[in-house]
């Protein structure tokens, strides 16, 4: 499966960690997407002209940011994970990048309720940006690690050789200091194609010092 990414933004700080992150993973050649996602429309023609135009004013804000050609879709529905994940399954998609929580310690990535939802049985893979990775404007990705050993990560440890052939970067040992990425695949037995997180997975995660993504079970992505 092919990598493209659509980045969840709405203009908060720690949305800006996730369009670093986007930046980050875009070094690879892969097309990227700015998504915001309101929550219902307004019945009043003109609250919902001004909606619309405030949305589209924070992606333009994010675009400007991100410094690299990006699409943008404003897209409405109730659970922000859920839209994301139809929004990519109808472009082919196949990571979404979400920022951390809004109470992540610096240098931790830790999922937000929108990300969790899509960690709990999506179809997409799922990257959570370190918090404060936007303040690290020369960032580059030369650290990548696959944090099991075992047959049900052969996935994840091809995801991450093709992410770091198309970087110049390394694959190191889980407990390597300083990394920039940690690639995850989904708990053994997950439905093919879905992400399941769970058990020693969930651990892992947990304890993470670095950015953060996360594939549905038996998905690799090529870069």
């Amino acid at each position: 499966m092919s990598a493209e990414i659509i980045i969840s933004y709405d203009g908060t700080a720690n949305d800006d960690d996730a369009l670093a992150l986007g930046r980050l993973l875009a070094a690879t050649g892969v097309s990227l997407a700015l998504a915001y996602v309101r929550h219902a429309r307004e019945f009043d023609p003109r609250r919902e002209q001004l909606a619309q135009y405030d949305a589209e004013q924070r992606l333009g804000r994010g675009a400007a940011l991100i410094g690299v050609p990006v699409s943008q879709h404003v897209v409405v529905g109730a659970a922000t994970g859920e839209v994301l994940g139809a929004l990519a399954a109808e472009h082919g998609a196949s990571i979404v990048v979400f920022g951390s929580d809004y109470r992540t310690p610096l240098g931790r990535a830790e999922p937000g309720a929108s990300a969790q939802r899509l960690l709990d049985g999506g179809t997409v893979a799922i990257a959570v940006a370190a918090a404060g990775l936007r303040a690290k404007p020369d960032a580059v990705i030369r650290r990548i690690a696959v944090p099991f050993a075992g047959p049900v990560n052969d996935d994840a440890r091809a995801t991450a050789a093709s992410l770091a052939a198309r970087l110049g970067a390394e694959v190191v040992d889980a407990g390597h200091p300083g990394l920039d990425l940690i690639v995850v695949g989904s708990t053994q037995g997950a439905p093919k194609g879905h992400v399941v997180v769970a058990g020693e997975v969930r651990n892992e995660l947990s304890s993470a010092r670095s950015s953060v993504l996360v594939l549905p079970a038996e998905t690799r992505l090529e870069f």
